[in-house]
């Protein structure tokens, strides 16, 4: 079986016999994930890194037929007018399949977190009390119109002891269909169970609703997408959630910051790869070096849009001017929101104001100015001399991450195996009783 599919054909019904076979079927789905989760809670490692390799080579393997259906979402992306920012993390290239291998295989090789003992004591009657790391069950991922989740979410959540529970959108659901078609094939040649990964076919929005309601069995839900998907998370959803939000990000340019670094760094942190959370959407500059810094750096954005404050602008020739919705804009295109502050406390003042709470940069030469904006500013990565862009689950060592939290509870940042791991506290005694 390649994935699971919840029917979509009972047009003819009511609404109410709708809603209820969706519930009754994503209810049986959510049971064959909680299955599957006990046997990978006990797996061992060499099982679950035997099926990660198995799964990745499979997908290098079957490269041709994951993108023949990719070309077919991407095709429909095109006709349907999609902006080119939502084809680019829609399409697949065979780098790009053997970038998703590529990162199986590394979390294959990463240290096992599920067993490990973080803490012990003894306390004076006797009992032996530790911490051990658990995986939390059955993850939930809804995510939009990018197939390399698939393979991502699956390889992290097996390799920390869960069954992943995956809804994909409508304009990716040929890639997702193929992508968990030959990880369940890799991961059940393993000897391990192909419900490890279960991927709902259907995807409508009363689909999504009821999978966001598996209360008796989904363990942690995690969505994957932009404003419209959170707000549903919110409206609807009633399992727990760790919330990957947006990335207004912003890089600020100090007045003891070492230009050409600085013109390098805003460059990557927009230019690389514009469509994604991580890319820079605001470039804040001190006001005594914006003339010397802005045309430069304009000059080296060639092909961004510049949306600029007056101060910025009287250095942009050519510069969109800026209303207020452009600082709290998540642009994920070449457009940049370009601000002249008066120093450290107005560029932080300003992310404050308007940042998402992902990754802020700083650029300075200044040790104390960067302990000053590493302490105050609140952002789940703050970065010194350095481009947004690392503030990756790859990037930081984890493997293929999961998302990027920006919440404060449980997990924040980038979210890899130990991220997908609960504690649970083991007590050995011999016959205490309390008084």
């Amino acid at each position: 079986m390649a994935a699971v599919t919840t029917s979509s054909s009972h047009a003819d019904g009511d609404d109410a016999t709708r809603t209820d076979l969706l519930d009754s079927t994503m209810a049986a789905l959510g049971q064959r994930a909680k299955a599957a989760s006990r046997v990978l809670a006990g797996a061992s490692s060499d099982a679950k890194d035997h099926a990660l390799r198995t799964a990745a080579d499979a997908l290098v393997a079957r490269t041709e037929e994951i993108l023949a259906a990719n070309a077919e979402d991407v095709a429909t992306a095109e006709r349907d007018g999609v902006s080119p920012t939502v084809i680019d993390r829609l399409r697949l290239t065979s780098a790009r399949v053997e970038s998703m291998a590529a990162g199986l295989r590394q979390v294959a090789g990463l240290a096992d977190p599920v067993g490990e003992v973080l803490d012990g004591w003894v306390r004076p009657n006797g009992l032996r009390i530790s911490r051990v790391r658990v995986p939390l069950g059955v993850v939930a991922i809804i995510y939009e119109n990018r197939p390399n989740v698939t393979s991502d979410a699956a390889g992290l959540c097996l390799k920390s002891g869960n069954a992943a529970f995956l809804r994909g959108s409508s304009g990716a659901i040929r890639s997702n269909t193929v992508i968990a078609a030959v990880l369940r094939d890799a991961i059940a040649s393993t000897g391990l169970p192909a419900d490890s990964v279960i991927l709902v076919e259907d995807t409508s929005r009363e689909a999504a609703v009821a999978f966001m309601r598996q209360r008796a069995t989904v363990d942690c839900l995690i969505p994957r997408g932009g404003p419209s998907l959170i707000r549903s998370i919110l409206e609807n959803a009633t399992v727990p959630y760790v919330i990957d939000g947006d990335g207004n990000c912003h890089v600020y340019v100090d007045v003891e910051a070492d230009l050409d670094m600085a013109r390098r760094i805003i460059v990557n942190a927009k230019m690389q790869r514009p469509s994604v959370c991580n890319a820079a959407e605001t470039l804040l500059v001190h006001r005594d070096i914006a003339a010397e810094f802005l045309p430069g750096a304009a000059a080296a954005l060639d092909g961004v849009e510049l949306i600029a404050d007056p101060r910025a602008a009287a250095h942009l020739p050519g510069a969109t001017a800026a209303d207020e919705a452009a600082w709290s804009t998540e642009f994920l295109d070449l457009r940049l929101a370009v601000k002249v502050v008066d120093g450290l406390d107005d560029a932080i003042d300003h992310i404050a104001t308007y940042g998402s709470g992902h990754s802020e940069a700083i650029i300075t030469g200044s040790v104390h100015t960067a302990d000053r904006f590493t302490a105050e500013v609140d952002a789940a990565a703050v970065l010194v001399n350095a481009s947004t862009r690392f503030v990756d689950g790859e990037e930081f060592g984890f493997g293929a991450e999961i998302g990027i939290s920006t919440q404060k509870l449980h997990a924040r940042g980038p979210m890899g195996l130990r991220e997908l791991t609960c504690v649970k506290f083991i007590v050995r005694g011999d016959g205490q009783t309390r008084g």
